[in-house]
């Protein structure tokens, strides 16, 4: 009988249901993952082997067989990790088979058992939250997880052991908060700027209304210190937007601690920038 996990791959920003099918049976000893997967996905057999071993498991010799479905979904990314371990380990009966029922699975594993922390786990929260299930997710991912929804049940462990600790019931994880990135204080701001008094109400005004603003100018004229500094002025995301912005950025691996944050976005990608960087 297989045991089936359910976790995510990612088209962009969005997060595609995938379905971790584990089966141990007779034959060689050997540890295959198939289902599309890249070169990452590949190694995780390795990482989660050492990692099982760190936390007291040693893997059957029998014959492992990981199937990531649909098949013909390309799988990138090393946050399969964690669900291919769990997997595993409800295959050889150290936690029970249902126990993972009702979650979506991503993290990455270190070698000594512990969860490293990973890319898009808020759409994937956002996805789940929407299948109307939970999540479980490396520690440091937790308060990115938690800005889903305030309902949804969210696991962040920081080790594999932590993990099967609060599924057989001897640890009790607590659901983690959503945290706001506290701004740096040398943040560039618009009063910082002396005279261009009609460059700053043209600022002014693109903020007020929610405007386009086209700058043109000589090498410096103050173009990109004013636009630097129009941030300031804009209000804060609304909550649907801080989602849509920031499920950019943790698929793109931009959320440090699992802090978002509400101000918003400014790129200064440099006028001789090919438009792949731009």
């Amino acid at each position: 009988m297989a045991v089936r996990v359910a976790t995510v791959a990612f088209e962009g920003v969005e997060a595609r249901p995938v379905d971790v099918q584990v089966q141990i049976s007779s034959g060689a000893v050997v540890f295959n993952v198939v289902g599309l997967a890249d070169k990452a996905v590949a190694e995780s057999r390795e990482r989660v082997r050492a990692a099982l071993i760190a936390s007291g498991l040693a893997l059957t010799a029998k014959r492992i067989t990981v199937n990531l479905a649909p098949a013909d979904m390309p799988k990138e990314g090393s946050h399969y990790d964690v669900p291919i371990a769990l997997g595993v380990m409800a295959a050889i009966g150290a936690i029970p088979s249902d126990a993972l029922e009702g979650f979506v699975v991503l993290g990455e594993l270190a070698l000594d058992g512990t969860l490293t922390p990973t890319a898009g786990v808020l759409p994937a929260a956002v996805a789940a939250n929407a299948r109307g299930l939970g999540l479980i997710c490396p520690s440091e991912c937790g308060p990115e997880a938690a800005w889903a929804s305030s309902d949804m049940e969210v696991i962040a462990p920081r080790s594999l052991i932590q993990l099967v600790n609060h599924i057989k019931g001897a640890q009790v994880l607590a659901r983690p908060e959503p945290a706001v990135r506290r701004l740096a204080a040398d943040q560039p701001d618009l009063s910082d700027i002396k005279g261009q008094e009609s460059a700053k109400r043209a600022l002014e005004i693109a903020a007020a209304g929610g405007h386009n603003l086209l700058m043109s100018g000589p090498p410096g004229a103050g173009k990109s210190m004013l636009a630097a500094r129009l941030p300031s002025i804009l209000p804060p995301l609304t909550p649907r937007e801080l989602l849509e912005v920031s499920m950019v950025h943790s698929v793109a691996g931009q959320i440090a601690g699992g802090e978002l944050t509400d101000r918003r976005p400014f790129r200064a990608p440099h006028h001789s920038a090919s438009l792949m960087f731009a």
